[in-house]
């Protein structure tokens, strides 16, 4: 297993700069998101019932906990346990669903940001520190060029035939989980089970992300990181255990986020399930890891 402290995908380049770069609009990136909204927004009022609600949460909370956390962050991004491939290629797959980006998408973004936010300073887009509604509109609509970005090397799962076909087709594999929704329940399951979803599960991530950088109750942090992350204690549930932040920047190869009573975390319940059913194994927990280069300090130890 690698490092858990390290950012996996990305190559330390001499000379990149985490802070010069401008923000461009990106139109793909800008149609997908207003469309799914402005569908969500137009006809979800109009196609409401309780069994659309259903679809909504059921395929809500399946995407979010086996596709956003389990398979995209815990598995691919920071390989905080190992599993069979068949395995991880359906969590990433279930990753994809989401609708935010395919996979090698998602690495990049996550580990660009992971990288800027440890150095002394970076660029605002990269730590959130715009007001919301300019925040909203870059994470959303834009992307961001930096003047010297690093490298990245995705290794084997740059290789992978399947990962690469994520990649190209991920919008597109809303379309066979659409037809299927519209065999089962008609339109009204389809504006629920797919756009509704997207549309709360993209801007969701947002929301949380924004808050998470900007405020919130914070337990460690990071001796030298120009960002320090916040724990968003009312989305814990609902992200599945993503939400407690703080607790990832300080342990960011844990499988286990949610570290004190009272912190829920379906993602490392799920994964201990796998555990149990032999599926998963090298489960990652913080007491197991090393110590770590930047020194984590205890929040209480600075006020003293």
């Amino acid at each position: 297993m690698t490092d858990p402290h390290a950012v996996n995908h990305l190559v330390e380049t001499p000379g990149a700069d985490p802070v010069e770069g401008r923000v461009r609009w990106a139109p793909v990136q800008s149609l997908w998101n207003g469309g799914m909204a402005a569908t969500t927004l137009v006809l979800a009022p109009l196609t409401c019932s309780p069994a659309a609600l259903a679809v909504f949460i059921g395929t809500t909370g399946a995407t979010l906990l086996l596709g956003h956390s389990v398979g995209y962050h815990r598995r691919l991004i920071h390989k905080s346990f190992g599993c069979a491939p068949w395995l991880e290629r359906l969590l990433v797959w279930f990753g994809a669903l989401v609708g935010m980006s395919g996979p090698f998408a998602i690495i990049r973004t996550h580990d660009l940001r992971d990288w800027a936010q440890r150095r002394a300073d970076c660029h605002p887009y990269l730590s959130h520190a715009s007001r919301p509604a300019r925040d909203a509109w870059w994470q959303l609509h834009c992307r961001l060029e930096l003047d010297s970005p690093p490298r990245f090397d995705l290794g084997r799962i740059g290789r992978d035939p399947f990962y690469r076909f994520l990649e190209a087709s991920w919008m597109a594999q809303q379309l066979p989980v659409a037809a299927l929704l519209y065999w089962a329940g008609g339109w009204s399951f389809v504006v629920w089970g797919v756009c509704a979803r997207v549309f709360v599960c993209v801007h969701g991530h947002w929301l949380v992300g924004h808050l998470a950088h900007n405020r919130g109750p914070q337990r460690w942090i990071v001796a030298d990181a120009g960002v320090q992350a916040h724990d968003v204690p009312w989305a814990g549930l609902i992200t599945m255990g993503e939400a407690w932040h703080n607790n990832h920047h300080a342990f960011p190869g844990s499988a286990k986020i949610g570290l004190y009573p009272g912190q829920s975390d379906l993602g490392y319940a799920f994964i201990r399930l796998l555990e149990r059913a032999g599926l998963a194994w090298d489960v990652r927990t913080p007491e197991f890891a090393p110590e770590r280069s930047n020194k984590l300090l205890r929040q209480e130890k600075l006020h003293a």
